[in-house]
Parts: C-alpha cells; sequence; structure tokens
C-alpha cells in the first residue's frame, strides 16, 4: 500500500474537499494519504481583486509546483479556480464530484431573495461574473467588493452592513452551511461559473497513479466539465472577464449547454445555447464550442476587447 500525498489549499472547505478525497481515495483504491496543506498567493493577498493580481492562476500556481517538484502526488482543485491553460507536464486526471452549481443569496433578512432586495441594496461579492449579472438583474444594487474564505465572507454581512452577500451554493453546503442560504438563484438569473461545484484531481503526466484516479470520476461530471472548459477555453477567459456557462444533463447522454458573456455593468449580455448529443468528452466539447462562437458570432468579440482595455 503506497502512501499518496495530497496538495491542497489550507481554507476550511479545502480541506473538506481534499479530505473527502483522501477517503476515497484510501476506500476505492487502497493507498494511504497524506495531506500536503499549501498556501497560495490567491490566499495571502487577501485585500486586492483577484483580478488586479493575476486571477484565478493564483489559487494553483503553488500546488502544481509542488506536483511538479514532487512534493505531493495529486492535487485537489476547485475546478472553478482552474485557469485556461494548466502548467506543462500536468493533466486534470478526475472530476468526482459536483455539488449544487447555483450560486447562493445570503441575505440579513431571513427568507430574503434577489428580487426582494430594498432598492439600493449593498450586495457583497468578489466576482465580476455575478457582479455583471446582479446589475443586469437588478440595476439599482451597490455591489461591495468582497474577498477571502466563507466564514470571512459570512462574517462581512453583519461587520460591514451588508444587505446581501452572494456565494456558491456548494461552497456552503459543503462546509454543513446550507441553512445560512436565503435563496438558490436559479441559472435563469445568475448563471454560474464555469464548473462551480465541480472537484479537479490534478497530476503529473504519465504517472501511473493518474489511470488509478481515474476510477474516482464521474462521467456525467466529466462531459460537463468538458463543456464548459471549452466555452472558457474559446473565450480565452479568466476572472477579469465576465463570463458564464452551465451544462446540465437533459436526457441520457445530452446536454443543454447555455453560456453568458457581459460588460462588467451588466449593461450588455450576450447569450447562447445549444443542446445535443454528449455521449463522450469530445462531443461535450463540441457543444461548449459551439456556444462560445455564438457568443462571438453576437459581437463577443468587441466586448472582450473593450473588457481587456478597460482591465489593463
Amino acid at each position: 500500500m503506497s502512501l499518496v500525498r495530497i496538495a491542497t489549499r489550507g481554507s476550511d472547505l479545502a480541506l473538506v474537499q481534499a479530505r473527502y478525497t483522501a477517503r476515497r481515495i484510501e476506500e476505492e483504491l487502497g493507498h494511504e494519504t497524506e495531506l500536503l496543506v499549501i498556501k497560495t498567493t490567491g490566499d495571502r493577498v487577501q485585500d486586492i481583486a483577484l483580478a488586479k493580481i493575476g486571477g484565478k492562476g493564483l489559487f494553483v500556481k503553488e500546488i502544481e509546483e509542488a506536483l511538479l517538484e514532487r512534493r505531493a502526488d495529486v492535487a485537489v482543485h476547485s475546478a472553478k479556480d482552474l485557469p485556461v491553460l494548466m502548467a506543462d507536464g500536468l493533466r486534470l486526471t478526475a472530476f468526482p464530484q459536483r455539488e449544487d452549481p447555483r450560486d447562493a443569496l445570503v441575505s440579513r433578512v431571513d427568507g430574503g431573495t434577489l428580487a426582494s432586495l430594498p432598492q439600493g441594496a449593498r450586495v457583497g461579492t468578489g466576482s465580476v461574473r455575478r457582479s455583471a449579472q446582479l446589475l443586469a438583474a437588478r440595476s439599482d444594487l451597490r455591489i461591495q467588493p468582497l474577498r477571502g474564505n466563507v466564514p470571512t465572507r459570512l462574517r462581512k454581512l453583519e461587520d460591514e452592513s451588508l444587505d446581501a452577500v452572494v456565494l456558491a451554493c456548494a461552497g456552503l453546503d459543503r462546509l454543513a452551511l446550507g441553512d445560512r442560504i436565503s435563496e438558490r438563484i436559479p441559472p435563469e438569473t445568475l448563471l454560474p461559473a464555469v464548473c462551480q461545484g465541480t472537484l479537479a484531481l490534478e497530476v503529473r503526466e504519465g504517472d501511473a497513479l493518474g489511470a488509478a484516479l481515474g476510477a474516482l470520476t464521474d462521467p456525467e461530471v466529466a462531459r460537463r466539465t468538458a463543456a464548459e472548459r471549452a466555452f472558457l477555453c474559446r473565450l480565452e477567459g479568466d476572472c477579469t472577464v465576465p463570463l458564464a456557462v452551465f451544462a446540465e444533463p437533459v436526457a441520457p447522454g445530452e446536454l443543454r449547454v447555455r453560456g453568458l458573456l457581459a460588460s462588467a455593468d451588466g449593461a450588455q449580455v450576450l447569450r447562447a445555447e445549444a443542446q445535443g448529443e454528449a455521449k463522450d468528452i469530445a462531443a461535450a466539447e463540441a457543444l461548449g464550442l459551439a456556444v462560445a462562437e455564438d457568443v462571438l458570432g453576437q459581437g463577443g468579440d468587441a466586448l472582450l476587447a473593450a473588457l481587456a482595455e478597460t482591465s489593463a
């Protein structure tokens, strides 16, 4: 029985996800496990918006270095934190779980919903995707920048006198904080982030462990991930770009993929969707690409250029 060293961030949520993975590796693959907790740049820098300091990759860079330096054998990521390009010599090998992908409204008022928030309500979020869609739905809202782990963001609801904060349902559910959710916002209102709620396992190219870990993957989750990441890759998006995509099963072997690209203020929102057979990864990726091409054809190229100029 060989030891599998699991690299993970040190937040409460990351540790829950890593322990879930460790348990499955031990029970289903018969390996002993050990957690290697790594503090990433994204964890260390809490007072600056991610878009200003490098984006999603800040949560994976040091973890990938641990893999490449052979200090760890597998990394557990929240798939929505993964950038378009992975580090050379590494690959994603399994997608073992997806929790509720929707966004959660946590309101200071019990039972509050996005629609029932008062005029000019102060809503906390650190996501340009959420911010743009919130403003598209309610242009009167005042968006307040929000960083930190889940407990920190919940505390800021009171500490900063916010009317509500918007987080991922999956994170709250995994931390047994689902009872704090006032509203699970439907995708029709807030389309989720790429792969929100999905776990991803990353290994070194060529390692035998990668094939073994593949047995932990959920085939449907893998296809949904492929469709959503294909959309992301085609738009070359990062956390400075207000984009969203959601792939969901509508019949056996069939997916519906919805995607959007928005201006930062929510005044312009380009939407597209496609539905079809996705019985394998290639077919799922083709659906995601088709949605991306539709968005680009509606003027997405010009909107991406404008967003890049604004964030430069």
